[in-house]
């Protein structure tokens, strides 16, 4: 929800599925650009990421505006004393050191008394922005970032001994592509999903309100097993969403694991559901073989074993980045799809408290608990970011692209712009709901069509918030007005509102008081 916002969905296991779901996020940390000449050949040229506190002193804005110095490799040493500076000293030196036994202040203030340019860090630890007293190193003026040891090893392996650096940290742009990609994926998975939904009204003609005939056993066990939500359940499970995101707070390098389980099965059943619906309809391949006193079509478990396979193989490479999240998020939309398809909501009302009760879990996690967590974090945002693994490891609960300008942040790995998965299913419960209330009521889908297009205006609007602060947004913030006030709007002014907000128990009162006229009658 929010950051999606953390939370939803599910059967046994889905409050943790949905949990995270880390509305729209770019990632705005102290990262700056190491530009490395080779003094031997100009064309010989090389950028890595760096870190740096821009407390201490800010890195120019541009290549331009940057000076080069000449770079000089202290790797062996760790700079904690004046013994380790050589005797042909570092001033007028770009100085790379090793990380460890004295703090970064500490080794800033031999690289300037010894008039050394600007002073980097190798460190095998991974990388963050050097932190120490700003008062101590107010005395000081001289660059320092921290980079990656590995980029040292593979700079002096490809430039060669003789090189030249500059640092600099442009700006990020405000607007990434990628965004555009991932309001395509959501609501094209919402209006399928919601449209898909609403396909076994439309295969009941029992199931208008203008020709409401009471179904026969028969009929009932063709409708699939799908869930509804009362106002009791949904109460329920936004309790138990709240629950789930405090304990992932708390108990994250443990849990995660949990949730990456339960994901790869849902995701497996999700993708095995939604590829069947469009299996049946090809009325070729449909070879069956015995199994325990019945007959299943081979296509069918072959199909089974498909997703399967392409879970299992998501579970194994979930971490490379450079490809996995494709399949990531074609996991992610089948199981958007399928949840949508599955949890239904019986009418307008059992919506309006879902989304609030979310909006307000939403606003709650992402904005109000910084107030109380020690390091004045978010704990939507701590649970999306992973900030509790030690493995890197994180949920599998957000649409990812890779951002399309290339930039700072595209260089230091940080290269995705996501969704969390409830902004997509939440809203696309009411979406869904609207769908089977065209139907129900032969309004030519006018519900649906302005929900899709209200929720469309939402993301837009998270978008350009998003852009405008450049912060991670709680995206239910945006959207639930724009659905809610759209959807209400409709009813009131197509005189349908005590319809709409009942729904099927309206229709079902109507059954009972028409039965009732006609005993009466005779």
């Amino acid at each position: 929800m929010g950051a999606m916002d953390s939370g939803l969905n599910w059967r046994p296991g889905s409050s943790v599925r949905l949990l995270l779901l880390f509305g729209l996020c770019q990632v705005g940390a102290e990262q700056g650009i190491l530009h490395a000449v080779s003094n031997l050949s100009s064309t010989l040229v090389r950028e890595y990421c760096v870190f740096y506190n821009g407390d201490w002193m800010p890195f120019p804005k541009s290549l331009d505006n940057a000076t080069e110095y000449p770079l000089q490799d202290l790797t062996s040493t760790i700079l904690c004393d004046s013994t380790d500076v050589p005797p042909d000293g570092i001033k007028d030196k770009l100085v790379v050191v090793k990380r460890g036994n004295c703090t970064f202040i500490r080794k800033a203030q031999i690289a300037h008394k010894h008039f050394a340019k600007a002073l980097l860090i190798a460190s095998l630890a991974g990388l963050s922005p050097p932190a120490g007293n700003k008062s101590d190193f107010e005395k000081l003026n001289i660059p320092v970032a921290l980079i990656d040891y590995h980029d040292i090893l593979m700079m002096r392996k490809i430039l060669g001994d003789h090189i030249s650096g500059a640092l600099y940290s442009p700006p990020v742009p405000v607007l990434d592509y990628s965004i555009l990609i991932i309001f395509v994926i959501a609501v094209a998975t919402v209006a399928v999903g919601s449209y898909w939904s609403g396909m076994d009204e439309h295969g009941s003609g029992s199931s208008t309100l203008s020709d409401s005939r009471p179904q026969s056993n028969g009929e009932d066990k063709t409708k699939d097993s799908s869930a509804m939500l009362t106002p009791l359940t949904v109460v329920v499970f936004v309790v138990i969403c709240s629950v789930m995101i405090v304990l992932l707070y708390f108990f994250y390098k443990w849990l995660v694991y949990m949730v990456i389980g339960i994901f790869a099965l849902a995701a497996a059943v999700s993708v095995y559901n939604c590829l069947a619906t469009l299996l049946k309809r090809i009325p070729y391949w449909k070879c069956k073989a015995p199994y325990v006193q019945r007959r299943i079509e081979v296509r069918l478990v072959l199909l089974a074993l498909f997703s399967v396979t392409l879970s299992a193989i998501w579970v194994v490479y979930r971490n490379d980045d450079r490809w996995v999240w494709i399949l990531h998020d074609c996991l992610g939309v089948a199981f958007c799809l399928n949840f949508m398809k599955t949890l239904k909501m019986p009418h307008f009302k059992s919506c309006v408290i879902l989304l609030v009760l979310l909006l307000i879990y939403d606003v709650f996690f992402v904005f109000v608990t910084p107030y109380f967590t020690k390091n004045h974090e978010s704990i939507m945002v701590e649970v999306a970011a992973g900030s509790g693994s030690t493995g890197g490891e994180k949920l599998p609960v957000v649409i990812r692209v890779p951002r399309l300008v290339s930039s700072v942040v595209t260089l230091c790995g940080m290269s995705f712009s996501i969704l969390g998965f409830g902004d997509i299913i939440v809203p696309g419960l009411l979406v869904a709901y609207c769908r089977r209330f065209d139907l129900q009521t032969n309004t030519s889908n006018i519900y649906f069509i302005l929900c899709t297009i209200a929720y469309a205006v939402g993301m837009i609007l998270t978008f350009i918030v998003l852009i405008l602060t450049k912060m991670a947004q709680p995206a239910l913030l945006y959207l639930v007005p724009c659905i809610l006030v759209t959807c209400a709007v409709t009813a009131w002014s197509r005189k349908e509102m005590k319809t709409f907000w009942a729904g099927s128990d309206y229709e079902m009162m109507n059954q009972v008081g028409t039965s009732e006229e006609a005993v009466e009658t005779h």
